[in-house]
């Protein structure tokens, strides 16, 4: 049955024309949405027209229509704008009051057209003459239905061409804004006449020869020039989206598409941004000869962008409304603080201190500039510990929390992955950049495990960003700086795999002091042997097994979405600290330097230890909602810093405690001394032979069977059960 496209115009004319909603209006009547978009449109105060196909269908009460507007969308957006050009001229109630060069010309191409031809034409057989897509001044787009499904990027197939589909993803690259040429006009250097060209593609091939009927019966051969300000030109900008990771199949790549988003599309979405767009599934057709040789049987494929709404990254919602009163006063009760630090992954087991100061670090400092210094507000913090006391678990938690983060391994990680990657635009063919993870974590929180393994050129990458909150550039000839005011969480495991107390504090950390300087809370996450932590690990780690969630508690874990929507409350508060608390400030920042000086530690106290105790503090102020940091503010963040020191220091040494650890490790060099002796691929010593060679360098039999136990706890070797061979771990 062949279509009739005009019947269906005059549907829509009907729609725009007489399409209400009740109780919406003023005092409570009618709403005529469309007309008032129409009357918007027709005096020059609106661009974009959004029609909805919700409303649409509820209207016509007719889904065939409703079916091929969505497996037709490019053809009746068409039929649409030209519903709306036709009607809009009985909604306009004043001119406007601005005109653009463009509006100029055709008034006077108009008239002049008239002119010429005596007025006997009238004003509609004159526009005729002109292409209806130099005559518009709105943008038709649609709004899919809410009964449509969410389609997968890899589901975006042959059968979609040109559709209209809804997809979801995150923005990995947003390029500038350029101007894409829509209408050309030449005007004749012989006649003066205009000459029109649409332009439907990427590029076109400019016209020469003057068609005009002068011309043609003169045969004078007019050449045509290009008029640049009788041409029409609309925004364009392109993106690339990347589908969500749990749309990814297992041992699958991520895929990506094209977005082109034209008009007031455009600046709607930059890297790293959670989107829903709405649009045209179309092919990239090549307009030249050459390039569809080139291109052979395949085609590239886009999105025509009709809709772009930012999502949260949590539930694929929109971003939701900010918190009532009643869940205010929930949140402002007395014991708030630890209730909102036990919801921090309330699965793991104990940690209270570091929940603690994982919340701070989601809610962050408060950033400032004096006098063109930046001061950074994000709160850095590094998780070192040993295997098995959920690092990770807390890193994949804060990424899940948090209104924007990255989550990444420091061995699967680069330099140029974490800042900033060069690549060719497809549009221009220039050099432009990729955003890295720490980019796309912008205002956000990027977390990065394994940061040990990570290669020494790469974490370098990392000392700018950690203070600056910047990436300065200068590749490929681009010379530039980018924001990166992201807070970096980084878990580690020591250099010897578990911290290993015969070794000093800075043969276990093996990281940088000035990497470490940047780090405003250092925790050491040791896995000591205690039968009655033990026992409630336990017992915790089988209820969340048997029953997929964690036991029951004093304290109830709040809801994950109502801790993100207090979170984004918390971040729009600027505390500032009065005057009466600097002296107290000065006071714990000379002590800790005090302290550092005289137990000859190596957890690198400097000016920034000070910064980081008034970022906690303001970031504890922020928790209250407050505007105002108070001194139980400063205490707190003291108590966090002084804890996490705490943690990386030595424990308190009993009466012959260093004998003995200068002891073990005399043996264990004696031991490793044997190892070196070994043919190759030999890992296993007998423990008669070790206790000989032991005993020969001056230990008693005591102190090797002492040093062989406290070792094989740690994991550097293993022995069998009737304790006659030793083997080497690594």
């Amino acid at each position: 049955m062949a279509l009739d496209y005009e019947a269906d115009k005059e549907k829509f004319k009907d729609f725009l024309n007489t399409f209400y909603t009740d109780g919406t209006g003023p005092e409570g009547g009618k709403d005529y949405k469309y007309c008032r978009q129409l009357t918007a449109v027709a005096n020059r105060e609106q661009v974009s027209m959004v029609v909805e196909l919700d409303e649409l269908e509820e209207f016509l009460d007719k889904e065939e229509l409703i079916e091929r507007v969505e497996n037709n969308a490019k053809r009746y957006s068409q039929i649409m704008a030209e519903a709306v050009s036709e009607i809009s001229p009985d909604h306009k109630t004043r001119d406007s009051a601005s005109k653009n060069a463009l509006d100029i010309f055709l008034e006077h191409r108009l008239e002049t057209a008239r002119q010429h031809e005596d007025d006997l034409l009238n004003q509609p057989e004159v526009s005729a003459q002109f292409p209806p897509e130099l005559l518009h001044r709105f943008e038709i787009y649609w709004k899919a239905r809410s009964s449509e499904p969410v389609t997968k990027i890899r589901d975006l197939k042959a059968n979609k061409i040109g559709k209209l589909v809804t997809i979801h993803g995150t923005v990995i690259r947003s390029s500038e804004v350029r101007p894409l040429l829509s209408v050309v006009t030449y005007s004749c250097d012989m006649c003066s006449a205009e000459t029109f060209q649409p332009i439907s593609g990427r590029s076109f091939v400019p016209l020469v020869g003057c068609i005009s009927d002068f011309c043609k019966s003169n045969k004078t051969g007019g050449r045509l020039q290009l008029q640049t300000r009788g041409s029409k030109f609309r925004k364009f900008q392109e993106l690339k989206i990347q589908e969500q990771t749990v749309d990814v199949p297992a041992g699958h790549v991520p895929r990506a598409i094209t977005i082109h988003c034209q008009g007031e599309n455009t600046r709607l979405a930059a890297a790293g941004d959670h989107v829903a767009i709405t649009g045209i599934f179309l092919p990239l057709s090549k307009s030249t000869a050459f390039q569809q040789i080139a291109q052979g049987l395949l085609t590239e494929t886009y999105l025509e962008a009709q809709r772009i709404i930012h999502l949260s990254k949590w539930d694929d919602g929109e971003i939701g409304d900010e918190l009532t009163e009643e869940e205010i006063l929930e949140m402002s009760e007395v014991d708030f603080y630890d209730k909102l630090a036990a919801s921090i992954a309330p699965e793991v087991y104990g940690h209270e201190d570091v929940k603690k100061s994982l919340l701070l670090m989601l809610v962050s400092g408060v950033e400032r500039n004096v006098g063109g210094l930046k001061i950074r507000g994000t709160i850095n913090i590094c998780l070192m510990g040993d295997p098995g006391v959920a690092k990770s678990q807390l890193l994949s938690y804060v990424d899940r929390l948090a209104p924007r983060s990255q989550l990444t391994s420091g061995r699967g990680s680069t330099g140029v992955g974490l800042t900033a990657s060069i690549m060719r635009d497809p549009v221009t063919q220039l050099m432009t950049l990729e955003a890295g993870a720490l980019m796309l974590a912008d205002q956000g929180v990027c977390c990065i495990d394994e940061f040990d393994k990570m290669n020494e050129s790469d974490r370098t990458s990392l000392h700018e960003v950690m203070e600056q909150q910047t990436i300065s550039i200068a590749k490929a000839g681009i010379l530039t700086t980018l924001h990166a005011r992201t807070a970096v969480l980084a878990a580690a495991n020591p250099a010897y795999g578990r911290y290993n107390p015969s070794k000093s504090i800075q043969d276990n950390i093996a990281l940088p002091a000035a990497l470490l300087s940047r780090f405003d809370i250092l925790w050491l996450i040791r896995d000591k042997p205690d039968k009655e932590v033990d026992l409630r690990l336990a017992k915790h780690i089988t209820f969340v097994h048997q029953h997929s969630k964690e036991p029951p508690t004093l304290i109830k874990p709040l809801d994950m979405k109502l801790m993100r929507r207090y979170l984004i409350a918390c971040r729009k508060k600027n505390p500032t600290v009065p005057e009466s608390l600097s002296q107290r400030l000065v006071q714990a920042y000379v002590e800790l330097r005090n302290d550092a000086r005289n137990n000859h530690d190596t957890t690198f106290t400097s000016p920034r230890s000070l910064l980081a105790i008034l970022r906690l503090s303001t970031a504890l102020a922020r928790l209250r909602l407050a505007d105002e940091v108070i001194e139980e503010d400063v205490a707190e963040a003291i108590r966090l810093v002084e804890h996490s020191r705490d943690s990386v220091k030595p424990e308190t040494a009993t009466h012959g405690s260093k004998g003995t650890a200068g002891i073990r490790a005399a043996v264990e060099q004696v031991i490793r001394k044997m190892r070196m002796s070994l043919p190759e691929g030999d890992t296993s010593l007998k423990i008669k032979d070790i206790r000989v060679k032991c005993i020969s360098a001056g230990y008693s039999n005591e102190q090797v069977e002492r040093c062989l136990e406290e070792s094989e706890n740690m994991d550097m070797w293993h022995i069998n059960q009737n304790r006659t061979k030793l083997t080497f771990v690594s």
